[in-house]
């Protein structure tokens, strides 16, 4: 039997130290701070987009500009949705119970409500402009589509549930 030598115990200490450090997962409170604040500024985005679209609906514009003012607004919400999807996925999983049932659920759950404003977004853009009443009544299809596809990309919170994250995002100032 050999014989370990102080100093390759030392080395051994002093680079594994590092990856144990880099190999941790947030708590539940950090964990949830960090979703909050990644989907605190992408809920006003989209209720600004929201807004805006429903502005557009009832606006008396020629139905170009108003394909072309819907595109881009499906098509920020899709990159808001993005933005948040990418920021739960560098939050990392949570020290939790199923915690990597559960980032995944938030990530997939973003990236289906991207997918739906990137489908309605190329839905808008593929409607014919003329005539103007068959227009908005194909832009009311692609909204409901919309809705639609959103209402499916929810998170089903019964089945990712914990009690630890439950009180994280109860407790925080930046979740309320």
């Amino acid at each position: 039997m050999r014989a370990v030598r102080p100093i390759s115990l030392a080395l051994v200490l002093v680079f594994a130290a590092p990856l144990a450090a880099c190999s941790s997962r947030p708590g539940a409170h950090a964990w949830a701070a960090l979703v909050c604040n990644t989907l605190t500024p992408w809920r006003s985005e989209l209720d600004s987009l929201t807004s805006r679209t429903q502005q557009q609906m009832t606006a008396e514009t020629t139905p170009g500009q108003a394909k072309e003012n819907l595109a881009r607004l499906f098509d920020g919400a899709a990159s808001a949705s993005e933005q948040a999807r990418a920021g739960v996925e560098k939050a990392g999983v949570p020290d939790v119970t199923n915690g990597e049932a559960i980032a995944d659920g938030f990530q997939h759950s973003l990236a289906g409500i991207r997918d739906a404003y990137g489908q309605a977004r190329t839905g808008i853009q593929a409607l014919a402009t003329s005539p103007s009443k068959a227009f908005y009544d194909e832009v009311g299809k692609v909204v409901g589509q919309l809705t639609t596809s959103y209402e499916r990309s929810n998170l089903d919170t019964a089945t990712l549930e914990s009690v630890e994250l439950r009180q994280a995002f109860d407790s925080l100032p930046e979740c309320q």
